[in-house]
């Protein structure tokens, strides 16, 4: 029987997305190769899209982690190739690249994994983890994902509503923003090292939201991907998804979760301001002081499209922006 409901603006057409064969069976994955330039980091796709890797024979080890789609988040289009995602993706703590995070995050140990959560909670709490994955309502959702480099992806995420454990918390009348720590450790983060010049930096790394955007229904704590648990180099164990935010805001590796009556500063925002808002929505029409943000480059293609104000959830979450 046809489907004749109206799609949301954020369900893409095929022709959008990169192509996952559902989800690329590890057991017969496809080679890639003479695939254009990427033009960003000077990465080659025949690289980044490379399947015969360590890297990928590590992340097939992973634990599988199964959960039930969630049809009312899902793009009704191509995913993203796992190999594409696992390969190239931002984690400074690890690397200022994106092809190599995957080889400096090996020696880093995400279990056993504490959560800590309270500030302005009646109920503070600190977590752990593998209880988290247990106990929480997981399901699959599979988002839209955009960089404020201008490059998007599609892909599919396993996690639970943050809304799930503030309600466990009990945040106070008090609490307008909730802030993100992830881990510190120089011992296996390159760049928190002490003595290199990116020791400088605000460590550990930061991010916020306010509480309205906490709740709301699309964010989430994401635990696994592509049906298994994170692997390091998409900050693993537990991490933030927001997929109307540009990809800094989404922050990897969790180890606390504050509310606060103040908005708390955040590592991009505090380094460079005038380039990283602590809003930081994804906006066709507000470009970035170096480059506009109007159109995205489909990952690991050589295609263009327009980007959609929001990123295509504007449905779910304008209303937060209503008085702004």
């Amino acid at each position: 029987m046809a489907d004749f409901r109206k799609k949301r603006e954020w369900e893409l057409p095929a022709s959008t997305a990169t192509r996952e064969s559902a989800y690329w069976g590890r057991r017969d994955f496809i080679k890639v190769a003479g695939l254009a330039t990427i033009g960003v980091a000077g990465l080659a796709y025949s690289q980044l899209g490379a399947t015969s890797t360590p890297m990928m024979e590590e992340i097939a080890r992973l634990p599988k982690l199964d959960a039930p789609g969630n049809e009312k988040y899902r793009v009704h289009g191509d995913m993203t190739k796992e190999s594409v995602a696992a390969r190239y993706n931002n984690f400074y703590e690890f690397s200022r690249y994106k092809d190599d995070v995957w080889e400096h995050a090996r020696d880093f140990q995400p279990y056993p994994w504490q959560l800590e959560v309270g500030g302005l909670v009646n109920r503070p709490r600190t977590y752990d983890v593998d209880e988290l994955v247990r106990r929480m309502p997981l399901e699959e959702r599979i988002y839209r994902f955009r960089c404020v480099e201008a490059w998007s992806m599609v892909v599919p995420w396993i996690g639970f509503p943050l809304s799930a454990l503030l309600k466990e918390v009990e945040p106070t009348s008090q609490a307008k923003y909730v802030k993100f720590t992830t881990f510190f450790d120089p011992e296996v983060a390159p760049r928190q090292q002490e003595g290199n010049w990116y020791s400088s930096e605000p460590w550990p790394y930061t991010e916020g939201l306010t509480i309205a955007e906490a709740a709301n229904e699309l964010t989430m704590l994401s635990v696994g991907i592509y049906g298994h648990v994170l692997p390091k180099q998409h900050g693993a164990p537990i991490r933030l998804v927001v997929p109307w935010k540009y990809g800094f805001k989404n922050i990897k590796s969790i180890v606390k979760i504050e509310l606060a009556a103040k908005r708390p500063e955040t590592f991009w925002n505090t380094l460079a301001p005038n380039e990283y808002g602590f809003v930081s929505n994804v906006n066709p029409k507000v470009p970035h002081p170096r480059w506009s943000q109007a159109n995205e480059r489909v990952i690991c293609t050589v295609q263009r499209q327009p980007t959609l104000l929001y990123n295509g959830y504007a449905a779910q979450v304008a209303h937060l922006y209503a008085k702004t």
